[in-house]
């Protein structure tokens, strides 16, 4: 149990996490990922200094990281780099180069820029089939980590289930590390939430039981959505849309450090296991 690397945590001696089997960095499954609307270098290093150790990706959302100056730009990828984070900018960034005929050199900026990561989306422009398959094919010729986004930002355009898993096999199929489910900043009205933020749980299960929960990154930005996910999938659910005040609080929900999730653990007992009893609720609802 560690915190950046090598400094122990305060309680590690003393007290064991409620809910055990938590991956440490780096990891495949169990990622975090965070929204980043402009923190500054200070910010930044005090970020990765406290919960560095709870941060798999960091998204400079939507367009904002057009408005730094290379040089901040270059500074701040290559310092969360250092932390062992992917870094890349937001979807719908990646949307306006695809719209303005400018994907190459989108890429190649993106590249000398030191990003580590792309997400292709859809969200708000018009993308067919065959365009995505070319966006998602080149950003990883270029080497970066791609995942992908479905879903609509404008809950008038979403598309229904069907088209939802067919995009997500494909995404998956053409290379995408992991496919991202929209639910945008509100984490209200968009995806598998309802305009109350809750989970439509028929439209969740068609997905987890289709495809391995392992490529899925679901975006949850809101509490009850996290505590939903967690006791559903267990500690190791990816979760994103992540605000950043959010970070360790989203981190104790996963081991069992807030009475949501500790509660469920006490009930199981320590050899109880979490998923295995959400799975069984899952098919009762």
């Amino acid at each position: 149990m560690s915190v950046n690397g090598n400094k122990p945590r305060a309680w590690s001696d003393v007290v064991d996490f409620p809910i055990p089997g938590r991956q440490s960095k780096p990891r495949q499954v169990g990622l975090t990922m965070i929204i980043d609307k402009g923190l500054g270098l200070a910010e930044t290093r005090d970020l990765l200094e406290l919960a560095g150790d709870y941060i798999d990706f960091l998204k400079l959302s939507f367009g904002t990281s057009a408005l730094y100056s290379r040089e901040l730009l270059e500074e701040k990828i290559a310092l969360l780099r250092s932390h062992d984070l992917h870094v890349y900018p937001g979807g719908t960034f990646l949307e306006v180069a695809i719209q303005q005929d400018r994907l190459a050199g989108f890429l190649r900026r993106a590249k000398e820029l030191g990003f580590s990561a792309l997400e292709v989306s859809d969200g708000t422009i018009r993308m067919d089939a065959r365009q995505r398959e070319e966006a998602i094919k080149r950003a990883r010729d270029h080497g970066f980590l791609v995942l992908t986004e479905v879903g609509k930002k404008d809950l008038r355009e979403s598309p229904d289930l069907g088209s939802i898993l067919e995009m997500i096999g494909r995404d998956l199929a053409w290379g995408a590390f992991k496919v991202t489910l929209e639910a945008r900043e509100s984490g209200k009205g968009v995806g598998i939430f309802d305009k109350d933020g809750n989970i439509k749980w028929g439209q969740l299960e068609a997905i987890a039981t289709t495809f391995s929960p392992e490529n899925i990154l679901w975006e949850a930005p809101l509490k009850n959505q996290q505590e939903e996910l967690i006791l559903r999938f267990g500690p190791n659910v990816n979760l994103g849309n992540i605000q950043v005040v959010d970070i360790l609080s989203l981190e104790a929900l996963r081991v069992g450090l807030r009475s949501d999730t500790l509660r469920e653990a006490h009930r199981l007992g320590p050899a109880g296991e979490l998923e295995r009893s959400r799975r069984a609720l899952a098919h009762a609802r």
